[in-house]
């Protein structure tokens, strides 16, 4: 069973990598560079990245990063079981609600103190993939905070299993990837108090992702989980719980939760699922492996 082996601070999150052994040095290394390399591509805070770069040009084609296949044709499914909902052109809706570059945490409101929104630009109209190219028809600040920090769980994973590393946990910021003997028990923490848990599921091979409201909120009703058709932040749920095969499809299917019907999420993404709703109720998975305590 791997123990704790190494922790470090990367995007804006904590990660621990637990392994049998305590890692070598070039494998620690590999692991950075593969983070490096993802957050010089995907990145909105980063006036460098790729990212950034796209939404300074405007509307044209752009050759896309290397790994961006697996992402965006996460999104594309995401983008269709929530009828748009979730969207990577989300990015210009979350900077208008404060969570911008410079982290400004300030909403535009209007003079009654009204939240100011406005949708994001449809993926399916506005961009057009063709190989390794993106087209954009219009300007738009691409974000996949949806899915990309699971995906880059999964490709730190991926580094890991190149390098031997065959039985490991890859934790970031509690979005996990496991591939272990013996089974996890992790806990779902309640967002209403977080020294209670909800239930806990057992993760052997696969991974675990969650999305909660009160996680990067900076204001009552104001937090990251946006509807893109509307810009404005979501109510009618509290947090989800995915458990799929990889940590890229727990993390788009763990925002897909709070816009659409938790079984049609499940079957598009092939998770098993918890949902805290904004009334208190839960539902869950009947084959869920784990227990919620209801």
């Amino acid at each position: 069973m791997p123990r704790p082996s190494v922790g470090f601070q990367a995007i804006g999150t904590h990660w621990q990598l637990d392994t049998p052994e305590p890692l070598a040095a070039e494998v620690l290394a590999a692991v950075h560079a593969r983070i490096a390399r993802f957050d010089a591509d995907w990145s909105r805070f980063r006036d460098d990245s790729w990212v950034s770069e796209v939404a300074r040009a405007g509307a044209g084609t752009y050759r896309l990063p290397d790994d961006a296949g697996p992402l965006l044709d996460g999104y594309d499914v995401a983008e269709r079981c929530t009828a748009g909902a979730v969207d990577p052109l989300v990015g210009r809706c979350l900077e208008q609600l404060g969570y911008d570059a410079a982290y400004s945490l300030r909403p535009r409101r209007d003079a009654e103190g009204a939240l100011l929104t406005t949708p994001a630009p449809p993926w399916r109209t506005t961009a057009r993939r063709d190989g390794s190219t993106l087209t954009l028809g219009a300007p738009a600040l691409i974000d996949v905070g949806a899915g990309g920090k699971g995906y880059l769980v999964d490709l730190v994973a991926g580094v890991l299993a190149e390098h031997g590393v065959a039985e490991h946990v890859v934790d970031a910021g509690g979005d996990l990837r496991a591939a272990v003997p013996e089974p996890l028990t992790v806990a779902l923490e309640d967002p209403r108090d977080p020294a209670r848990a909800l239930g806990v599921v057992r993760l052997g091979a696969g991974a675990l992702c969650g999305s909660a409201t009160n996680r990067r909120a900076w204001g009552e009703g104001v937090h990251h989980v946006v509807d893109a058709r509307t810009g404005a932040p979501t109510s009618d749920v509290r947090a989800t719980w995915a458990v799929g095969p990889t940590a890229l499809a727990a993390d788009l299917a763990a925002t897909a939760l709070f816009f659409a019907e938790p079984d049609l999420v499940a079957s598009r993404f092939g998770v098993r699922y918890v949902v805290l709703r904004g009334d208190g109720s839960l539902r869950w998975s009947l084959d869920l492996d784990g227990e919620v305590f209801a």
